[in-house]
């Protein structure tokens, strides 16, 4: 027999270890520190603006740097301020909402007749309002939601709507002589000597808290977020759209009427004339804020800042005492065009970074 062939078995060789590549640090002239994210800007310049302007009074005027001058921006403008975070909202949501203004005169025009022309009291009377302005934006999402009508022409005829009812109570201004209203009114809680503040500043001071509690901190406001980016990546996501969207108005409409009962603290009086185009300062407020009107950016602080902006463009003008009180409409008009084109870069920047 043959001898069979020996088998030889391939010799397996080893491979290597990689070798590791220590990269040098960049020098400390390349390195990068942290840097404003471009949706912040807006929100920044507002801030830098509110603090040039502040500064430029105290400056210019005497009797400006002081506390209970900045104060009173809170005072004089809260009202604004609890309306604008629930326009907030539906703006974040890519909506809009006109009626704000006529539902604060509507409900300024029911707690006058109830309370002075039927003796209710007004803790009887205040959560019935609150509860009008939450049906009456209830009403409007569920609308706008399930018939997929246009926000705009909606909350349009809510606006009609609302100040016709005022009408319907009467023509004439309504005065509130009501001992509680008169009493919140003259309310002051003093923070330190020669600074205080109205109930009316600190109820807006809480609902600028909630709204940011709300926005950042709950399951609510990243829908809100969400929908506003996008609302088909939101159903895709499986995010209740549908129900977020009636909220977000029902939130808007509650808001209405709780700065209206502000709003009637601070005028001690019902009028169907009452926030006439308020709703444009309210958009105006958002927008210079930093909030896209678009939808999915923005930020509740920034509206603190927009309507605190409004508020000291408006003081100045008082302390000049030379310039018409339109001077106000002007600078605000020049500020939105300024804030909508910055809006405009960013969605451009935006759009692609995204392509």
């Amino acid at each position: 027999m043959s001898a069979l062939p020996q088998m030889t078995t391939p010799s397996i060789e080893r491979a290597e270890p990689p070798k590791l590549q220590v990269v040098p640090p960049a020098p400390a002239s390349q390195r990068r520190g942290p840097r404003l994210r471009a949706e912040q800007l807006p929100l920044a310049l507002t801030i830098l603006l509110f603090g040039v302007m502040a500064a430029y009074g105290s400056v210019a005027y005497t009797g400006f740097f002081s506390a209970q001058v900045f104060l009173n921006l809170l005072i004089d403008n809260a009202f604004l301020l609890i309306v604008a975070v629930g326009m907030t909202f539906v703006i974040l949501a890519g909506g809009i909402d006109l009626s704000v203004g006529s539902v604060i005169a509507l409900t300024t025009m029911v707690e006058a007749t109830l309370v002075e022309r039927h003796g209710w009291s007004a803790t009887a009377v205040i959560p019935l309002v609150l509860a009008m302005g939450l049906v009456f934006g209830t009403v409007q999402g569920f609308l706008i939601q399930r018939f997929r009508l246009q926000p705009f022409i909606v909350t349009l005829a809510g606006m009609f709507l609302a100040r016709g009812l005022c009408y319907l109570i009467s023509i004439d201004s309504i005065s509130m002589a009501d001992e509680t209203f008169g009493e919140i009114s003259q309310a002051r809680f003093s923070l330190w000597e020669g600074a205080s503040l109205s109930v009316g500043a600190i109820i807006a001071l809480v609902v600028v808290a909630v709204g940011l509690f709300v926005a950042h901190g709950t399951a609510f406001g990243r829908t809100v977020y969400a929908i506003g980016g996008s609302e088909h990546s939101a159903l895709l996501m499986g995010l209740p759209v549908a129900r977020t969207t009636v909220q977000v108005y029902a939130l808007s409409g509650f808001c209405s009427a709780l700065a209206g009962v502000v709003f009637s603290f601070y005028m001690l009086s019902g009028y169907g004339l009452h926030a006439t185009g308020l709703e444009l300062d309210t958009i105006a407020a958002v927008v210079i804020g930093g909030t896209l009107l678009s939808g999915g950016v923005g930020h509740v602080a920034g509206t603190l800042f927009g309507v605190l902006t409004l508020g000291i463009i408006q003081t100045l003008i008082s302390f000049d005492g030379t310039l018409s009180s339109w001077w106000t409409r002007i600078v605000i008009g020049a500020l939105l065009f300024v804030f909508c084109l910055l809006q405009r870069l960013f969605e451009g920047r935006r759009g692609h970074a995204v392509s």
